[in-house]
């Protein structure tokens, strides 16, 4: 299983989204630290969940990075993030 397919299981599990996309950007960083051959270090990710409702957008990136720590401890160098409800995505 690939880094992007965990995170995006990971993902599905904890916030039950209308939609997720996990876009991997590493080819666009190399040369860059944390870069690393084959990729898989620097993500994009845009999520959409009820779960995100009544919450920051900071409160919604500590739950994105507590549901992937251990990602975000080993093999992710970077990870950007569009969290939203369905009602802000319609918007």
């Amino acid at each position: 299983m690939t880094i992007k397919d965990t995170i995006t299981e990971k993902l599905h599990q904890a916030f039950v989204p209308e939609s997720l996309h996990v876009i991997d950007e590493s080819h666009l960083h190399e040369g860059h630290s944390g870069h690393r051959p084959g990729g898989e270090t620097h993500f994009r990710v845009d999520i959409v969940s009820d779960a995100f409702e009544g919450k920051t957008r900071i409160d919604r990136h500590r739950m994105i990075n507590t549901a992937l720590a251990a990602e975000l401890a080993g093999p992710v160098h970077a990870l950007a993030l569009k969290a939203q409800t369905k009602a802000e995505a319609s918007a």
